[in-house]
């Protein structure tokens, strides 16, 4: 449905331009909007020609004509005036106001078909249907994008997202599925890699913060090259969204392909994840680490478990680290020293995070 303020400013540009005065009702007779000073009562002249078969008419010194929704009779437009073209600037209107009522319709359509297809809500056949009705590309690449920010509401996230974008209506849709996050469904030339829709996202995320926002991030999946894989790319962005919250809160851009071992952790049953926590570390819970145990152990993994750059790092001497690995190693039995049991180390302070954010949704 077309709004009001989009009704009124059609006809007072058509009137402007023609110099005839144009009101538009619905089908009872009562005004939506016009452009007539004196504003006259039309009810019973429109509840008449509502009735009639005729598509137009002369009625009261004024020109009446019908607009139709998909054969469903939406407005009655009526334009009035001392020019003789008032018929013909009349039907100009009508035929205007009728294009918009597609348009709009149209717009509408490709929104919602847009959600069902991102929620797999759609058969493969209505797909395709829907998709060239629609007349958008089957066999194009694209990739989805989900925009979360905590400082906004969806309508102005979307709208700034929009100007950032400077939609051609042809290269992204923007639309939201739920009421915390919106979503971009972005075309990809066949050239352009996840370095560059990374830059994308990265430009998206400096407007909104330039324009006010607060907490914005972005996720993305990987590219599809069909209109049907576009619900794949959704749920990649979106498992990508939650697992970055986990293991890489430092993070405003987060593409899917470079959760690494998150993944497959984000994914794991709690009942199992307190199992392997409770046999590597006997019991104990790594949060009882102090903070000097901790920041050594990540300095020690962000050098590739260097012990000469961790302690250059840490300002610290050689010997002194060293010694807090071998003291690490007498309270869990594993020597970060030794790739294995850094792995093992490194994967359960990762399982432990995803614990405590899981524990933290519940309440």
């Amino acid at each position: 449905m077309i709004s009001n303020q989009i009704l009124q400013s059609t006809i007072d540009g058509m009137m402007g331009i023609a110099h005839v005065e144009l009101c538009v009702t619905d089908t009872e007779g009562k005004i939506v909007v016009a452009t007539m000073t004196e504003k006259k009562n039309f009810e019973s002249a429109v509840v008449d020609f509502v009735k009639s078969p005729a598509d137009s008419q002369e009625i009261q010194n004024c020109q009446f004509f019908k607009i139709f929704d998909e054969q469903q009779l939406e407005y009655i437009l009526i334009a009035s005036g001392a020019s003789e073209n008032v018929y013909l600037v009349g039907k100009m209107a009508a035929f205007q106001l009728q294009n918009l009522l597609v348009a709009y319709k149209e717009r509408f359509d490709k929104d919602n078909f847009i959600k069902n297809l991102l929620l797999d809500n759609l058969l493969l056949v209505d797909i395709y249907s829907r998709a060239k009705k629609l007349h958008l590309q089957i066999d194009l690449k694209r990739v989805v994008m989900i925009v979360e920010t905590t400082s906004a509401k969806e309508n102005n996230a979307m709208e700034l997202i929009k100007d950032c974008l400077g939609l051609s209506g042809t290269k992204e849709i923007v639309t939201a599925v739920d009421e915390s996050n919106v979503i971009i469904v972005k075309e990809l030339p066949d050239e352009q890699s996840t370095k560059e829709i990374d830059k994308s996202a990265k430009a998206i995320v400096a407007h909104l913060c330039k324009e006010g926002l607060e907490g914005v991030r972005i996720a993305f999946g990987t590219p599809v090259n069909e209109i049907k894989e576009v619900s794949r790319s959704y749920k990649e962005a979106k498992m990508a969204l939650d697992v970055g919250k986990i293991f890489f809160a430092e993070k405003d851009v987060i593409p899917y392909s470079k959760l690494g071992i998150g993944r497959l952790i984000y994914q794991l049953p709690i009942p199992l994840c307190k199992m392997f926590i409770k046999e590597i570390f006997s019991g104990k819970n790594p949060d009882d680490f102090d903070e000097e145990t901790l920041s050594t152990i990540n300095k020690f993994f962000e050098n590739s478990l260097n012990v000469s750059e961790t302690s250059r790092q840490l300002f610290i001497h050689r010997n002194t680290l060293v010694y807090r690995l071998d003291k690490l190693q007498k309270s869990t039995n594993l020597d970060l020293r030794v790739f294995e049991d850094a792995i093992t180390f490194k994967i359960a302070l990762m399982v432990v995070k995803y614990m405590k954010y899981m524990e933290a949704q519940e309440f």
